[in-house]
């Protein structure tokens, strides 16, 4: 499962640095091998004691005899910072490599669908209506190309866009079949304006809506949703650790190392409140990352069956051909009524109708295309696996993080590194969140002062959820156009831009706040340019009051 190989990633990497063998309780301790250690970190051996010294200097580790200066002190506590960012960001990759991996799945299925579909309506439509089809094939093409770019996020809606293709389509044909009149734009919008009220097409038309707005709304919004999710991870995986943090894992990582206690262990209890006081604030992610999972499965649950997303694109080519069909069939019914509504036109076109040119040739069966349901069912399987199992990743964090450092075996409660010895540790195991860590005594933290970062990925993690609940009952979505943005440092799925085009997620202006993928870089620097101008403004209305007073 995806925990274990993140397990696995930061085992790369562990913070528990190698033994070099404890030096007993004798009073003249050497201080060769942590000299040796602390140059094989990088760190220069100048003021490192021989042996050693008094700790009435040391600000963070236990004030007995040690081999650590302030200086070291210091450069080792840095290093336990940056060796735990560093960890956190490896585990955040593992968790971006599966997201990114379902993402460009499920991109890529859907992609191929489409084209396949639009393949074969050309197919059909070319077999069954000939040169009628290659005449008026445009319409097709911007109806399959107008359907690619609502995937892709740009500003296109959907309900529009397929109500212009039947209302050109409508035109194309009337046209077709009167070729013996002159026919102007005015007549054809009339036309056009019909078809609510003729239904030339039957039923077809309110039949696609429903299938192709619920199918792609929720494709759409769940390709985001993905996207979403591992941008989240990768900018939470970059919040830097706190002063404080930084303190308690020295105390935990190397400080037994100054105390020549270099092989011992942290006790369990102590490592858990040291990474629930370091992540408190990620913890906090875990209701609303849960509830995106949870609402990214239902949604995946939607593609496969009777109604799922092979089942529309795969009809999609013979219900076109059959509407087509239908308006052919009762041509002379259809245009009955429309000169009714619209007039009657006088001859002057063509020698002869177009009538022959719309007789309908032998459907292609609807299972041209090969049924790719096991495809999606797998696709389907495999992400509600990958997400489910990442559901608990935030509040799991401390855990996996101290899965391969804390002292185990027989009797290791009583013999681990406490913080300030080898003996048992007595506190209790601090609860998750940042609320919980009001009494943790290894990390001092302000629980009125949350991350802003984390606190604004929450907040996207609520509204994309909101979005894909909106998606469930087919309700559209809105996008920002990316057709010009593909994958820039702003996406958390296509750092090395290897993924394909994308919609990126934006809240509509309404009195809901305004959310931005990326959010600008800049915004610090506006707010205040423009708190800035009021001083100016002061200043040009003081002559203009000055004089009015005079006066």
């Amino acid at each position: 499962m995806m925990y274990s190989f993140i397990v696995a990633a930061l085992a790369v990497c562990s913070l528990t640095a190698p033994a070099y063998g404890d030096k007993g309780t004798s009073k003249a301790r050497s201080c060769s091998d942590i000299r040796q250690f602390y140059s094989g970190k990088g760190f220069p051996l100048d003021g490192v004691p021989q042996s050693e010294i008094s700790g009435e200097h040391l600000r963070i580790c236990p004030q007995g005899y040690t081999c650590c200066t302030s200086g070291m002190e210091d450069n080792l506590a840095t290093l336990s910072r940056r060796e735990m960012e560093g960890l956190l960001k490896e585990a955040g990759r593992a968790l971006q490599t599966s997201l990114t991996g379902q993402y460009k799945a499920f991109d890529g299925y859907f992609l191929e669908m489409l084209n396949r579909s639009a393949n074969s309506l050309q197919e059909t439509l070319t077999v069954n209506f000939g040169l009628l089809y290659i005449q008026n094939s445009q319409v097709f093409s911007d109806l399959y190309a107008d359907l690619r770019q609502y995937y892709r996020g740009s500003h296109v809606n959907l309900e529009e866009v397929l109500n212009e293709f039947w209302a050109r389509l409508l035109e194309k044909l009337f046209f077709q079949a009167n070729k013996q009149y002159n026919i102007g734009e005015d007549y054809l919008e009339c036309v056009s304006k019909q078809i609510e009220t003729l239904r030339p097409f039957g039923d077809t038309p309110r039949v696609m809506k429903t299938m192709v707005t619920r199918t792609f709304v929720a494709a759409r919004s769940f390709v985001q949703g993905l996207a979403v999710s591992g941008d989240v991870v990768r900018k939470v995986s970059q919040v830097q650790l706190s002063l404080d943090c930084m303190r308690a894992m020295m105390r935990m990582t190397y400080c037994p190392h100054c105390r020549g206690m270099p092989s011992a262990r942290p006790c369990a209890n102590y490592c858990s409140n040291v990474m629930k006081g370091c992540l408190a604030n990620q913890a906090d992610l875990n209701t609303e990352w849960r509830h995106l999972a949870e609402t990214l499965m239902q949604v995946a649950g939607s593609f496969h069956g009777t109604f799922g997303v092979d089942s529309m694109f795969l009809s999609l080519p013979s219900r076109i051909s059959d509407a087509v069909a239908t308006m052919s069939g009762n041509m002379e019914t259809t245009n009955s009524k429309l000169f009714q509504a619209c007039g009657n036109i006088r001859e002057g076109g063509a020698s002869s109708t177009g009538v022959d040119d719309m007789k309908r040739g032998k459907v292609m069966p609807e299972d041209r295309l090969e049924t790719s349901s096991t495809t999606m069912f797998k696709l389907v399987s495999d992400v509600t696996a990958r997400l489910r199992d990442m559901q608990p990743y935030w509040v799991s964090l401390p855990s996996i993080l101290c899965s391969d450092r804390v002292a185990t075996g027989t009797g290791a409660e009583d013999k681990c590194w406490n913080g300030m010895n080898r003996a048992r540790y007595l506190p209790e195991v601090m609860g998750d969140g940042l609320a919980s860590q009001i009494n943790n005594p290894e990390v001092e933290i302000d629980i009125t002062k949350p991350d802003m970062t984390i606190r604004q990925q929450i907040m996207q993690l609520k509204i994309m959820t909101h979005r894909l609940r909106n998606a469930l009952n087919g309700q559209d979505v809105d996008f920002q156009d990316t057709s010009d943005d593909v994958s820039g440092s702003g996406s958390g799925m296509c750092a090395d831009n290897t993924c394909s085009r994308g919609p990126r997620l934006i809240v509509p202006i309404t009195d809901r706040p305004t959310f931005y993928l990326n959010l600008p870089d800049n915004r610090k620097v506006k707010s205040s340019s423009s708190s800035q101008h009021l001083p100016c403004i002061t200043i040009h209305l003081l002559p203009l009051l000055i004089l009015l007073l005079r006066r």
